[in-house]
């Protein structure tokens, strides 16, 4: 069941054609929150964000990783091996 508060939230999002700005505007908070609530009300009903794809990393991106010490050489041969 949403809230008047909820109802409100979606009505103004529709109203101004899903714009994140006019949201925070009305609101009056900033975007991260606004965001966060909008989010809150999309769980809310069901409707889960997607997870953002993982981007391949590229094999000079994993040697530059690998000579800052962040992954081991064996941990680099297996990322290479997936792709």
């Amino acid at each position: 069941m949403l809230t008047d508060e909820d109802r409100d939230l979606l009505r103004v999002f529709l109203a101004s054609r899903g714009n994140m700005k006019e949201l925070e505007r009305h609101l009056g908070v900033s975007y991260p929150t606004a965001r966060a609530r909008f989010d809150a009300l999309l769980a809310k009903i069901g409707i889960d964000r997607p997870a953002p794809a993982a981007t391949p990393i590229g094999r000079v991106e994993l040697m530059e990783r690998v000579a800052r010490g962040e992954m081991t050489i064996d941990e680099a041969l297996s990322r290479l091996e997936e792709s």
